[in-house]
């Protein structure tokens, strides 16, 4: 009989990880932040001394959803932070290769997703509305970092994610910076934000 592919990643925090069948009690946030600021975006094709990792992409998202919903309670800030969360052990793929991968690399993102979501109070699923509003808020980051750090022209930028609102983007830059230093940040903007969920 053959014997099943191992499917756990034991993370720096002793905890091992199922990818096929996750559960919120083996996630910790040490291990999220850990892995997304050394997980590139753009597949590393940006300028700079640093990588842009997915880690620095996620605390912009937050501040770009937040300042589109200002309103918004907080564990939905808390849920932007943590929109690319699963990337901490599936990696950033760029959407040509997502779309190649096909369904497996959604579904397993999903369960991954569920489970983060679980372990930090949040529903497994959120609701439609949210998912949009991060979305609007993602598509607004990936333009920064397209004009800023990706090569873009402006136009090109916005022929894939669309023209954002200037005033959206007031005093906001790219940061490009060590992995700890962004590590870091995310871990305490998480605590923040998780206190008063």
């Amino acid at each position: 009989m053959a014997q099943q592919p191992r499917a756990w990643q034991r993370m720096l925090s002793g905890r091992r990880l199922d990818l096929l069948d996750p559960t919120p009690v083996d996630i910790e946030i040490e291990d999220i932040a850990h892995g997304l600021a050394f997980v590139a975006r753009w597949n590393g094709q940006t300028m700079g001394d640093y990588a842009y990792s997915v880690a620095e992409h996620s605390l912009l998202v937050e501040t770009l959803f937040t300042r589109l919903n200002p309103k918004a309670a907080v564990k939905w800030q808390l849920a932007a932070l943590l929109h690319d969360a699963p990337e901490y052990v599936i990696g950033d793929m760029i959407s040509p290769v997502k779309a190649a991968v096909g369904p497996g690399y959604g579904a397993l993102d999903e369960r991954l997703m569920a489970a983060i979501h679980i372990r930090f109070g949040l529903p497994a699923a959120l609701p439609k509305t949210i998912k949009q509003q991060i979305k609007k808020a993602d598509k607004i980051s990936a333009w920064m970092e397209a004009t800023q750090i990706a090569g873009f022209s402006n136009d090109e930028a916005t022929k894939f994610f669309g023209k954002p609102d200037p005033a959206v983007l007031a005093g906001l830059t790219i940061v490009l910076r060590p992995p700890v230093e962004t590590r870091n940040d995310f871990t305490e903007r998480h605590a923040s934000l998780l206190k008063d969920v």
